[in-house]
């Protein structure tokens, strides 16, 4: 006898057959109870009989008809649609025992592992040998090959069984033996692909004959499935017998094996639907953050930009604290979502290379580059605008300062010009005598020089009213016109002084005697009274300092006046006493005088309340020089506490920004040990917040006293604002990257001892640590980690590890080629900016050792859903794939236009290949 217990262990394919070594040794006991014996005789003949009759042949008995191995090898050629050997065709036991040989061996060749089953047994017609062969065919050829979910084949048929009777009440399938007694199990299979075969409401539990009967006979009828077991002996079996229930519903199974490849197609679908509408609302989300960005740069820069001028300093200083508000309110906010949208742009990014779609690309304008750039025209134009504002108040500051001064000017040379045309135009010296017209000659010579003196005053009122209209003064028409009206008077003054000059000395030869002494007084007094007025006038003219060199030499000069009056005391002194003298020799001859000093209208008392007036004045101007003294001692102070937290924050800046380059090229611990201390860092730089604001604090004060340069710090605000801004967005794009990093790993199956690999790797070329690598370093790279493009075809298989790449390099011992590391720096470096970022490295060896779906396995999948038509329609959308998927697709399919095109008909290839963007969607 010949025993295959120890024969044919392993398979044709060289290895053990897990499930058949679960299922091999069947329990041979449970044939002894005769009720599933019966049920088993009448199954298994069914079954086989279902295949014979294709060969035009059917057993009746089933230890008796396969006796002779005939039949027998006839079934293993039907089901296996394999040539056996030749059968022997003698009636003699050796025959048959050969036969049945042929066909035992045959088993054994497709992995099966028969136990105790002999060629003898199955001639001698032994029942429970005969049964437990036929069991062990059905197993291998009806059973074995069902899988759902990678389960084994008895799990993977009732968890097929479970998933499709699940919506149905009064089933619950847990096994098969007595979750299918009620026979509503099997009415719900059938109803679940065939609703229109079974009127499934109309069934009741509690009677499972009908029930039983109504499912064999639509089975058969309908689905050319053999009635395999009869209905009365399931109900009247405490317990049917599993292999009875588990052959008949593998038929089940089997029949609609077509819609069981829809639903896998379709789930295929789904899952690439779902990413697909996933990346598609992130990409309306970047679009429409991106949109709101630009437009709210495009609506600021033109306010930055205005430059229409203000009148007064006030209202310049509103416009400055506008510019503050912007900073402190409007701005900040924009700050955080511009850093949010390149976040949502590198994730978005990560999530298609990982899903193998083409990379996204934002509409027109509104690439990050783009924003990057119109970012860097408002803070250009936030620059201009805080410098023009700081100008614009010097200019107007500077523009008060001069009205001011001219007007001053303009009124004292108004006083002083008052009544001298009408005096010019007199014709008194025609009634005089001749000591009068001498004294009227002298008195206009004094007049003369006087005239003289004002003339630097009349330029220097022309002057600034020039400078007033240079600077755009809002008021200059007005100041052009008391200008004009200045110099107009001053030139007729000059006409009438020559004229009246040339009637006097015509006069004069007639006309002789003139008093030397008040002509000499006229002559001195004239001069003094003009430098009293310029001192006075200097003694009153206001100032403006920016810093404290400034407000020294005002002193000094001040100091210098004050040591030129005893001198000036003296010419007083002097000038008196030639009044005096005047009186003195009046009073010794006897003589009285008929009025006042016929050359000049300047008296002694006059002189005196001006000295006076003057000597006042210079306590009030070291009072206001001190003054302001203290103020710019105080501004040095501000300058002094903005300089000390400017270089404090300055160095914290610098020092975070290198040592968050140090993390992320010694990253070490697990992504997201990394990803929490970064975050924890993040918030350790966040907490610093304070000392900004401090920082913004003591720069409003130093604007708000007008000071505009600092020699205690090289720092701006507008540099340190910058310099944290960009800390900000380092550390948030770090930790992007080690989230991208972890989305990669976890997509990929990527392992954390491989980002280990990678990263060595990757900082080891990092000579300069600046987190890049160019090309060269790149390539070496790549090779360390055993890359070779010389065996290409492997790499790219989608299954090729680190491991696999070195070992390859050993044994061939080639390098990367021109035209492989050009493809390679294609897909790494697209915008050719002669550097790799490790982002960009870990997406490409994940790329190259990992395997994603495809555009040819989406359309293969809709192919089984359309019935292997090239087009679908749909109403079978809509039957096999979720609503909301189903009408994604309807949407966004084209009509197909081909030769066997129908109504409603739908490209399904396009589409497909729209998915992984080889053309529009």
């Amino acid at each position: 006898m010949v025993d295959y217990h120890a024969a044919n262990n392993q398979s044709s394919t060289g290895g053990p057959n897990p499930y058949m070594e679960q299922e091999n040794d069947w329990d041979r006991d449970l044939l002894l109870d005769p009720a599933w014996e019966k049920q088993q005789r009448k199954t298994f003949t069914a079954w086989c009989n279902s295949h014979l009759r294709k060969a035009g042949t059917q057993i009746e008995n089933i230890e008796e008809d396969f006796r002779d191995g005939l039949k027998l090898m006839l079934l293993l050629e039907v089901i296996s649609g394999e040539r056996l050997p030749k059968p022997e065709r003698g009636k003699m036991r050796v025959h048959k025992i050969n036969n049945v040989n042929k066909a035992l061996d045959f088993i054994a060749s497709k992995g099966v592992k028969l136990v105790s089953i002999g060629a003898e047994e199955i001639v001698d017609g032994n029942a429970k040998m005969t049964l437990g062969m036929i069991w062990t065919i059905i197993l291998r050829f009806a059973i074995q090959d069902i899988s759902v979910e990678e389960t084994s084949a008895k799990e993977g048929l009732l968890l097929w069984c479970q998933r499709k009777t699940a919506p149905y009440k009064n089933v619950n399938v847990q096994n098969f033996h007595i979750s299918w007694k009620d026979g509503l199990a099997f009415n719900a299979l059938i109803h679940r692909h065939r609703p229109d075969l079974i009127d499934y409401d109309s069934l009741r539990k509690d009677d499972p004959i009908t029930n039983l009967n109504n499912a064999f006979e639509v089975a058969e009828k309908h689905l050319d499935i053999p009635k395999m077991l009869d209905a009365e002996d399931i109900v009247n079996t405490a317990r049917p017998d599993e292999k009875a229930i588990m052959t008949y519903v593998s038929s089940f199974y089997h029949a609609f094996s077509g819609a069981q490849k829809a639903e896998t197609a379709a789930n295929r679908i789904c899952k690439v639907l779902a990413v697909n509408q996933e990346n598609e609302q992130m990409m309306e989300d970047y679009e429409k953050l991106a949109s709101d960005l630009l437009e709210w740069i495009r609506r600021t820069i033109p306010w930055l930009e205005n430059r229409t001028q203000e009148k007064t300093v006030n209202d310049m200083q509103a416009k400055q604290e506008d510019f503050r508000d912007y900073r402190r309110v409007h701005k900040p906010p924009k700050v955080q979502e511009k850093c949010q949208l390149e976040i949502s742009f590198n994730t978005l990014q990560t999530k298609l290379r990982l899903s193998n779609r083409p990379a996204f690309m934002p509409s027109e304008g509104r690439m990050v580059s783009d924003i990057n750039t119109a970012w860097h025209n408002l803070e250009g134009a936030e620059k201009g605008y805080e410098e023009w504002i700081l100008s614009e108040i010097r200019r107007l500051e500077r523009l008060e300062h001069l009205a001011e001064k001219f007007h001053q000017k303009a009124a004292i040379h108004e006083s002083w010009t008052d009544g001298k045309e009408a005096m010019l135009t007199q014709k008194d010296y025609e009634t005089s005598t001749l000591s009068e017209v001498k004294a009227l000659l002298r008195k206009h010579e004094a007049f003369e020089s006087d005239l003289a003196a004002h003339q630097d005053r009349v330029e220097q009122i022309a002057a600034i009213a020039q400078e007033l209209n240079e600077l755009d003064y809002y008021d200059a028409a007005s100041v052009n016109a008391r200008c004009q009206k200045i110099c107009d008077q001053w030139d007729n003054l000059g006409v009438l002084t020559h004229s009246r000059k040339e009637s006097l000395e015509r006069t004069e030869k007639q006309l002789e005697s003139i008093d030397e002494l008040y002509l000499e007084y006229a002559k001195r007094a004239a001069p003094f009274n003009n430098w009293m007025e310029g001192a006075m006038e200097d003694l009153q003219d206001m100032f403006i300092v920016h810093n404290i060199d400034e407000i020294q030499g005002l002193i000094t000069a001040h100091e210098q006046f004050k040591e030129t009056l005893p001198e000036a005391n003296k010419e007083r002194e002097a000038i008196q006493s030639i009044q005096a003298e005047v009186q003195k020799i009046a009073q010794s001859n006897g003589i009285k005088l008929s009025g006042g000093n016929p050359y000049t209208s300047i008296t002694p008392q006059s002189i005196d309340n001006k000295w006076e007036k003057a000597m006042a004045m210079v306590p009030q101007r070291d009072k206001a020089l001190q003054e302001e003294l203290n103020k710019q001692n105080s501004n040095d102070t501000l300058r002094a506490t903005f300089a000390t937290q400017a270089n404090a924050v300055g160095a914290y800046i610098q020092a975070k920004m290198e040592e968050i380059g140090r993390i992320s090229i010694e990253m070490n611990g697990t992504l997201e040990d990394q990803l929490t201390h970064l975050k924890e860092y993040q918030q350790t730089i966040m907490s610093y917040m304070p000392e900004i604001n401090k920082l913004e604090a003591d720069h409003q004060h130093i604007q708000e006293a007008l000071i505009f340069d600092n020699k205690y710090t090289s720092y701006t605000m507008e540099h340190l604002r910058v310099g944290w801004e960009q800390l900000l967005t380092t550390i948030a794009r770090t930790i992007n990257e080690v989230e991208n990093q972890i989305l990669t790993r976890d997509a990929k199956g990527i392992s954390q001892e491989q980002l280990y690999e990678y990263r060595a790797s990757f900082n080891h070329f990092d000579k300069n640590h600046s987190g890049a690598l160019n090309y060269e370093e790149f390539k070496a790279c790549l090779i360390s980690l055993g890359y070779d493009v010389e065996n290409d075809k492997q790499k790219r298989s989608g299954q090729m590890q680190s491991d696999d790449f070195r070992a390859l390099l050993i044994s061939t011992g080639t390098s990367l080629g021109d035209s492989e590391f050009n493809r390679i720096m294609g897909i790494v470096d697209p915008n050719v900016t002669g550097s790799v970022t490790f982002q960009a490295f870990i997406d490409f060896m994940s790329t190259e050792t990992t395997d994603t779906d495809t555009a040819d396995q989406v359309i293969a999948s809709f192919k089984i859903l359309a019935g292997d038509k090239n087009y679908i329609t749909a109403e079978e959308l809509r039957r096999e794939l979720p609503p909301d998927q189903a009408e994604y697709c309807i949407a966004r399919m084209a009509p197909y236009s081909g030769p066997d095109a129908v109504p409603g008909a739908l490209d399904y290839m396009s589409f497909s290949t729209a998915l992984y963007g080889e053309s529009d969607l």
